[in-house]
């Protein structure tokens, strides 16, 4: 079953990503906020495929678009000491170098209290602070 929501129209193209905020204060007298919402804050997805019906919208410029969505999996960093198929617990890194290359999958937002799977191991990072890090995917 496809998971859908709402989107602008002008992001509203088939493999496009887009990473899910959260709610904001301006739908919540909205009909349909519970189509947009159902996504989890702070999480990436990918437009698999867009539907003809389209909404008025007041955050969006012109009409928000009903898509079907995937959601991606999750990019960090670790630990260099973890290995794919470990189970882990990320812990925020709190990093102020927004100058890094790895800023925003360093400072990712997730449960911290979940525990996650390391599925695959995607390359070493050159950690400015001099960390032994390595981006990796996740899985839940």
């Amino acid at each position: 079953m496809a998971l859908v929501t709402l989107i602008g129209e002008k992001i509203a193209k088939k493999d496009n990503t887009f990473t899910y905020l959260g709610p904001i204060n301006e739908c919540r007298n909205c009909k349909l906020k519970n189509v947009c919402f159902n996504l989890k804050p702070g999480r990436s997805y990918q437009i698999t495929n867009l539907r003809d019906k389209k909404h008025n919208c007041k955050v969006h410029e012109g009409t928000a678009v009903v898509v079907e969505v995937q959601e991606l999996p999750i990019i960090t960093t670790v630990d260099s000491k973890f290995s794919a198929g470990s189970k882990i617990k990320i812990e925020q890194k709190n990093c102020i170098n927004i100058g890094c290359n790895y800023y925003e999958i360093c400072n990712v937002k997730i449960q911290k209290d979940k525990e996650y799977k390391i599925s695959k191991i995607l390359e070493k990072v050159e950690c400015p602070k001099k960390l032994n890090l390595q981006k990796v995917e996740l899985s839940e």
